[in-house]
């Protein structure tokens, strides 16, 4: 019979180990999900993130930021190799995720040290339901182990602003950057400024709209949603401050085209508002209208990296 053991029960097991956070959230519609794991030092992260490539299974893309290690997979199961080289490196990787119901089930397998990082060291974050360990599980030195980790259901919800500040007070970024923190609900993940055309005539001074997004719960996702409205309303400066909300972790395509041209095109309120409609952006007028330019172009330009933060002439 397998072994089920929570958190609390690894780490009276094995001693306190290293990993910080551990959390899934999915995207049914695309058939994709997205792995974030935080450590207290950056080696680990970068020796799984290499050999979780090597090992293959249902890895689209894996990347390390920091401390914190980014995995995306897709939804479902395929085989992992370790390669020829395995018995003289050791591996890890991941074969398995699975959605169920309002949980997400992942199986991963690892040789050698990497064992007691699936073994130990993950199981015990507080994010984490429950490990089944099959029988005979053993970890470290050379065993090979394999275990099913299960987390709750998350999904990413991005909230695009713009058009809180007025020339002569406030900054959007400053805040969203507060609304992030100050949220109750979900875990922040990403805070990014959004460089627009600085072209436009309405602009304060940078003409920048800011957004940020959220891990949460799908029963979260309104309570979310409302919490950032009040806030804005109560914060902000401007007659014109527009919130945008998509959830999800593929940013359309036409959607990603639209805002990277929002930083050399002049749009109108009801071209943002045509986008948005068309690939699932929710808008929300707080205190006027046009801030929903650049809040649609925030979630548009949000998975851009260094190219959300400029214009077209800065990679030419």
């Amino acid at each position: 019979m397998p072994t089920i053991l929570r958190p609390e029960e690894v780490r009276a097991k094995y001693g306190p180990m290293f990993c910080r956070a551990f959390f899934t959230m999915v995207d049914e519609e695309n058939g994709i999900a997205q792995i974030i794991e935080q450590c207290a030092s950056k080696g680990p992260s970068e020796w799984d993130a290499v050999n979780r490539k090597r090992a293959g299974g249902i890895l689209r893309d894996v990347r390390v930021e920091g401390t914190t290690l980014i995995t995306d997979v897709e939804i479902g199961e395929k085989p992992i190799s370790f390669g020829a080289v395995s018995e003289m490196m050791g591996g890890q990787g991941i074969s398995m995720l699975r959605v169920e119901g309002d949980r997400v089930r992942t199986r991963w397998s690892g040789l050698a040290g990497a064992s007691v990082g699936i073994g130990a060291c993950i199981p015990q974050c507080e994010d984490v339901i429950e490990t089944v360990y099959p029988p005979g599980f053993k970890m470290g030195g050379a065993h090979s182990a394999e275990v099913e980790i299960v987390t709750p259901k998350k999904t990413r919800v991005i909230i695009g602003v713009d058009d809180t500040d007025t020339p002569v007070a406030g900054a959007t970024w400053v805040t969203t950057m507060k609304m992030g923190r100050e949220c109750p609900v979900g875990r922040l993940l990403d805070h990014k400024i959004i460089q627009l055309n600085p072209r436009a005539p309405d602009k304060t001074t940078n003409c920048c709209s800011t957004a940020v997004s959220f891990a949460v719960k799908p029963s979260e996702k309104d309570a979310l949603v409302g919490f950032c409205k009040d806030y804005l309303a109560e914060n902000t400066l401007s007659d014109e401050t527009v919130m945008a909300v998509f959830e999800g972790l593929r940013i359309p395509g036409p959607l990603a085209e639209w805002g990277w041209n929002a930083k050399k095109v002049l749009y109108t309120v009801r071209e943002a508002d045509e986008v948005a409609a068309a690939n699932g952006v929710g808008v929300h007028r707080i205190t006027g209208e046009k801030g929903a330019i650049g809040a649609v172009a925030a979630i548009g330009c949000f998975d851009m990296g260094l190219r959300a933060a400029g214009v077209e002439e800065d990679f030419d």
